[in-house]
């Protein structure tokens, strides 16, 4: 018998944590986790890939617990001498960080894809899930600023998100697809149901969502699509979403993220400070959302899973 599989999509700390949730309570082959590639750069001749990164860390254990992100237990020794020798050292890569760096600079040298390499990466982290890319062709954030266009981890890190969002591009999206084991686990019979996880739907999300056809494909899911909203009354859980809404125009609250997925998205979980929104619309479902603890991140994941099934059985979330 074929076991049920779910694919979930995700893009920084808030990615990370549920796909950790989800690892923990579904069978390693149950697991399908697709990533964002908007924020991979190339930096001292290594290709970045901070957002697939984390979530190598993350399902490995071996993530900085205060930070979400980056390596525990790091040194420093790289990044003192190339500050001895004058390089800007505004990217901060520990010297654990750079050996996973230039371990995938070897593999892609070697002819292999993204994708072949990240699950490479993750056999040798010991990883049981899927961990891929979402595209294995170059999609990179622009971002318009008061300050000019700048590419994303010059937005997000050199300038620490200060400079006012305008608006956001992806290049390379209009060319690009899904990678083969992403399109495969959309196009399985043994789909369950996709979440999206609760990145930031602008810098995380969206250049997901720029790779035409994985928005096409959820549209025509017949599996049920969820999402749980990054946005707990009115602010961000981590990171700068509620102020890029705010800059965007656009009132950073639950109900907004919704419509941003309206047009493929089943059901979204909003947090139990956001309960009103699901006293009038069927499409809001509850449950704590905030994930601080291996607890509950599992727990945000069984529900996930239970609202999937809900879904499957043709049984609308209840207020």
């Amino acid at each position: 018998m074929s076991t049920p599989h779910y694919l979930a999509l995700s893009g920084g700390v808030g990615g990370a944590k549920m796909a950790y949730g989800l690892a923990q309570v579904l069978p390693a082959d149950a697991l399908v986790v697709a990533v964002n590639v908007g924020d991979d750069f190339e930096h001292l001749g290594l290709t970045i890939c901070p957002d697939l990164d984390t979530v190598l860390y993350t399902l490995s254990g071996r993530v900085h617990p205060e930070q979400g992100w980056g390596r525990a237990d790091e040194s420093w020794g790289v990044r003192d001498e190339l500050r001895r020798l004058g390089v800007d050292t505004w990217f901060l890569l520990g010297d654990r960080d750079i050996a996973l760096h230039l371990l995938r600079r070897e593999l892609l040298q070697q002819g292999r894809t993204l994708s072949q390499v990240s699950l490479e990466l993750a056999r040798r982290l010991g990883i049981g899930a899927t961990i891929l890319p979402v595209s294995d062709q170059a999609v990179r954030t622009m971002v318009d600023t008061d300050r000019g266009r700048l590419a994303f981890q010059d937005y997000f890190v050199r300038l620490r998100c200060e400079p006012v969002l305008r608006s956001l591009d992806f290049e390379g999206a209009p060319s690009a697809t899904l990678a083969p084991a992403v399109r495969s686990a959309l196009a399985s019979p043994d789909l369950a149901g996709v979440i999206l996880c609760p990145s930031n739907p602008y810098l995380s999300v969206a250049p997901m969502l720029a790779v035409a056809e994985l928005r096409e494909r959820l549209r025509a899911l017949s599996a049920p699509v969820i999402a749980v909203s990054p946005i707990v009354a009115g602010e961000a859980i981590k990171g700068p979403t509620a102020k890029i809404m705010r800059e965007l125009g656009v009132q950073p609250t639950a109900a907004v993220v919704a419509e941003l997925y309206a047009d493929f998205v089943d059901a979204v979980i909003v947090d139990h400070a956001d309960a009103q929104l699901a006293a009038s619309d069927p499409r809001f479902d509850v449950a704590a959302t905030v994930m601080k603890s291996a607890e509950q991140k599992a727990a945000l994941a069984r529900h996930c899973l239970a609202l999937i099934d809900a879904l499957r059985s043709g049984r609308l979330p209840q207020p």
